[in-house]
């Protein structure tokens, strides 16, 4: 039996630089995110993550399907895909694009040494797994 868990992402974007640690279990490059809380919205759920992993309050870029209030429209995800996580769990990962809300000055939380803003040519020397690298071009493509 397979187990899922839904989980939010976001690829963040400021000053031509996407926002990324080095997971410290996984030990591979990833942008900020995780599971989705119950009764929480995912995009409640990647703003809080990126949030709580970062200490940069973000504002998510993209489109909803209708301009209503009623009902409610949810920003769509850049980028749905399913992740082996381990033998017999996945999560299913809302991928997002998103900047730093209005006024951020660079702040990141000091207790990661590895998180930080990387531009192209820094990337281009992280060692990223292929997945990363085409999402960071992406996000870069079309947020730098």
């Amino acid at each position: 039996m397979i187990t899922r868990d839904f989980t939010a992402t976001a690829f963040v974007v400021w000053q031509d630089k996407v926002l990324l640690h080095r997971h410290k279990r996984r030990g591979s490059w990833l942008p900020c995110g995780g599971h989705i809380d119950p009764h929480e919205l995912p995009d409640e759920a990647v703003v809080r993550e990126v949030y709580e992993e970062s200490g940069v309050l973000i504002e998510l870029v993209g489109e909803r399907a209708l301009d209503l209030v009623e009902p409610r429209q949810l920003m769509r995800p850049r980028g749905v895909q399913l992740e082996l996580i381990a033998l017999g769990h996945e999560h299913i990962d809302l991928i997002y694009l998103a900047r730093p809300c209005p006024g951020y000055a660079g702040y990141l939380r000091p207790d990661d040494p590895t998180l930080g803003w990387y531009d192209a040519a820094e990337l281009a020397r992280l060692e990223l797994t292929e997945e990363i690298r085409l999402w960071t071009a992406l996000a870069l493509r079309e947020l730098g």
